[in-house]
């Protein structure tokens, strides 16, 4: 029997984690494999509001996602790494 404990480091933002072996470690949306970067990339700057990101995942609230906004804002050039590293561009 394989032990499939993962390993989650908490952020200093409520609601976002990362955990080793989800998204490689990068920032995710706790309980959930929604990374900050695909929120930040797919839905805010294309302009969507919280209220519309909302409306797309159902499941999520607005505390979570304020939480991975101020994830994206505090730490810019991480997530824009990734979201580059993610783009179609480079695949």
């Amino acid at each position: 029997m394989v032990n499939k404990s993962r390993v989650v480091c908490q952020t200093f933002y409520p609601h976002i984690v990362k955990i080793d072996g989800i998204c490689d470690g990068q920032a995710t949306i706790e309980g959930t494999r929604i990374a900050v970067w695909h929120i930040v990339g797919y839905y805010y700057k294309v302009g969507m509001s919280v209220e519309d990101i909302l409306a797309e995942w159902t499941y999520l609230t607005p505390a979570q996602v304020f939480s991975a906004l101020a994830y994206y804002h505090d730490n810019k050039q991480e997530i824009d790494e990734i979201r580059e590293q993610n783009s179609y561009k480079v695949m």
